[in-house]
């Protein structure tokens, strides 16, 4: 262990909570005491801070004893996908108004010919002033400030909670921007106003317009719910500092994450990952691919040589883009809420739809008719319907439902016996979710049998085995607490600040002192939101790289710089370097063309103290002494599967399949032929005996 983080209090707590649609997870370590447990709680859906009280108030009496808080949020995420954001405008160069709209003239579907889009802010709040930047970087026509106070007055008129300020070019020259964003702030009544050329001053219109534009519809809705948080921990003690977590699986201040709410979207599913690939770093498996299943999805996202990719930009959904650094991760709609049906075809299919938390499966009684992926576990015996998950926070699960809607929507259209039809449910989910691995594994180039499979969220660990045999992953790790583990990830991730700046020029007229002085201009920039946070680092890292291509191509290729390398950077050694990154992805160097450098990217890590991940090991002697038998029914037929208090088992422990393993965030399903063994990490290590 570490020496503990202290606050001004004395609290040695470090809490991560991770808020759900059903449950509000909290990873708590006790830094003195050197111990781990976990808490879960009711989310109260469209009330986040509420749940996210109660769980605090679970873990102490007095909240002065914990010393960090560190927060994985979807209040972002869902206000986008439920376009619940506040009303925006845009301030534009005349003759602009229109690139949120027409995007890259793309469609919804590709092959299909219909398809609306409805942008988030509407074209009678995107306003035009006279201005205009040049690509060069060259002040063309200055800005008329007046017209700026004009619209913005306009704006304000029209209802207007926030505004994006956004100018053709400004990554090449912002001061035309500056100048307008200044003056909107002597006239607007908060502090929502957002410059595309702070949030993204790099090179491609319609991504740095979306972004932008996304981050000022954002900044109310969850600045306002941050502010609101903090304000009753404070009430209740907290003397600490609340941290968020970033889409990149850093850690930003609370005031950061208000001003730039953008980077906090997939929040969540980010910091499962990176607690993902520290458990199975320490476990020995550097390569890993990850599970995250949910109620409504299944996250995927690859991990290989101990850190999670990252992709440049995501869209939450059609025309709703993000630029900024977020870890890779591909989501299908395969939950445990994910709803069952027969097509006209008479396909089975399962998912997108799902029932989500409310009404939920129809185990749930809470209305909802239709089958779901929980209802086909709990009818075929892997989840007990008098032992559901959550420790009790659900009542007990009434299978009868699940029979009944399983027969009439599946069963009967199809000609099949009940629980033949509640297997072949299973059966389409995990090929969905085989799919979804093959994606981010085979499909980018890497071979899954040289990785690890870890599974988490609340119906992961179900699907373990299954997805070994689908995919051919020889070991699959599942993490001590599965339904905690983005809970988990808050605590163990670090502070990160993510900069870009476009460069755009050839390699043979760079200019590598400009860019040394412009690392150095990024590199204090991050260390000044880093500060912010007001927490202790072990150590500060750097990540530096470069978007390369060569003359004439569109797409980029991110050119990492070795670590300190620039006070010896060189024309030579970028070249070097770029054609070592496209010989690597795509087999050869293209001899005579000219290279271009587009973006210069850099991060600025503070590494925050880790805890040895033995602490999560069970204590004691435990018990190996199965609970009793359940039958389940596998592959056709009714198997006696052992049951297991899963927690309870010692390190070494070794169990043997069909069994059920039960804890109170999840329920792990051993298929036949699978064993499963208690590393000193408290993990299962999962293996068949054919391997």
């Amino acid at each position: 262990m570490t020496a503990a983080i202290k606050s001004a209090e004395g609290g040695s707590l470090v809490v991560g909570v991770d808020v759900g649609g059903t449950f509000t997870d909290l990873f708590v370590l006790d830094e003195s005491a050197g111990t781990a447990r976990i808490v879960k709680v009711p989310s109260t859906r469209g009330e986040e801070a509420r749940g996210f009280m109660n769980g605090v108030a679970r873990v102490t009496d007095s909240a002065a004893a914990i010393a960090t808080i560190v927060h994985g949020t979807t209040v972002g995420t869902n206000a986008l996908l439920e376009r619940k954001v506040a009303k925006t405008g845009i301030l534009t160069t005349r003759g602009f108004r229109d690139v949120l709209e027409m995007r890259r003239r793309d469609r919804p579907q590709t092959w299909g010919l219909r398809g609306s889009f409805t942008p988030v802010v509407p074209r009678n709040l995107r306003r035009e002033v006279d201005e205009r930047v040049l690509a060069d970087g060259t002040l063309h026509t200055p800005v008329d400030l007046d017209q700026v106070r004009v619209e913005a007055r306009a704006l304000l008129a029209e209802g207007c909670e926030a505004v994006c300020v956004f100018f053709i070019n400004t990554y090449a020259n912002p001061e035309n921007e500056r100048l307008a964003v200044a003056a909107v702030r002597e006239i607007w009544p908060n502090a929502h106003v957002t410059s595309a050329s702070e949030v993204l001053p790099e090179i491609r219109e319609f991504e740095r317009c979306s972004t932008a534009t996304l981050n000022a519809a954002l900044q109310p809705v969850v600045g306002s719910y941050l502010e609101r948080l903090e304000s009753d921990l404070r009430g209740q003690g907290f003397a600490g500092e609340l941290l968020v977590v970033q889409s990149n699986g850093g850690v930003m201040s609370r005031a950061t994450a208000s001003e730039l709410p953008v980077r906090t979207a997939l929040s969540g599913p980010a910091a499962g990952v990176i607690a993902c690939a520290e458990i199975a770093r320490a476990a020995g498996f550097p390569n890993a691919i990850t599970g995250d299943m949910g109620g409504t999805s299944f996250d995927v996202s690859l991990v290989a040589n101990g850190e999670a990719a990252l992709a440049a930009q995501t869209a939450i959904e059609f025309g709703m883009v993000i630029r900024s650094p977020m870890i890779q991760i591909e989501t299908i709609g395969a939950g445990g809420g994910s709803i069952a049906s027969v097509d006209a075809s008479g396909m089975l299919q399962v998912g997108p739809e799902s029932a989500g938390s409310v009404p939920g499966p129809a185990c749930y009684g809470r209305g909802n008719m239709r089958p779901t992926v929980t209802d086909a576990n709990v009818l075929l015996g892997r989840i007990a319907a008098d032992r559901p998950l959550g420790g009790g926070l659900l009542a007990a699960l009434d299978a009868e439902k699940s029979y009944q809607a399983i027969e009439a929507h599946v069963a009967k259209p199809l000609g099949l016996d009940v629980h033949a039809a509640a297997e072949a449910i299973l059966t389409v989910a995990n090929a969905r979710m085989a799919g979804a691995i093959r994606l981010v594994s085979i499909e980018r180039g890497h071979d899954p049998r040289r990785f690890a499979y870890m599974p988490f969220g609340g119906g992961g660990a179900l699907h373990v085995c299954a997805m070994m045999r689908e995919v051919g992953v020889a070991t699959g790790i599942v993490p001590r607490y599965p339904g905690v583990t983005s809970a988990l990830g808050c605590v163990i991730a670090d502070m990160r600040h993510d900069a870009v700046q476009t460069l755009n020029r050839p390699l043979a007229d760079l200019d590598v002192d400009a860019m040394r002085q412009r690392i150095a201009q990024l590199a204090e920039t991050c260390q000044r939101r880093l500060d912010s946070a007001g927490v202790r680092f072990d150590e500060v890292r750097e990540i530096v790289a470069l978007d390369m291509l060569y003359a004439g191509q569109t797409h980029t290729l991110p050119v990492p710089l070795p670590p300190g390398s620039g006070a010896t950077l060189t024309r030579e050694t970028i070249r070097a370097a770029f054609e070592a990154s496209y010989e690597a992805t795509f087999g050869r160097v293209l001899d005579g063309i000219g290279i271009r450098v587009m973006n210069l990217r850099y991060a600025r890590i503070g590494v925050r103290p880790k805890f040895d991940l033995a602490v999560l090991a069970p204590e004691g002697e435990g018990s190996i002494a199965p609970l009793g038998t359940q039958l389940v029914f596998h592959q056709g037929r009714w198997h006696e599967a052992q049951r297991f208090a899963r927690l309870d088992l010692p390190v070494g422990a070794r169990v043997e399949g069909p069994a059920i393993l039960e804890q109170v965030d999840t329920t792990v399903w051993l298929e036949p032929g699978f064993q499963a063994e208690v590393d000193a990490f408290g993990n299962l290590l999962v293996s068949s005996h054919g391997r």
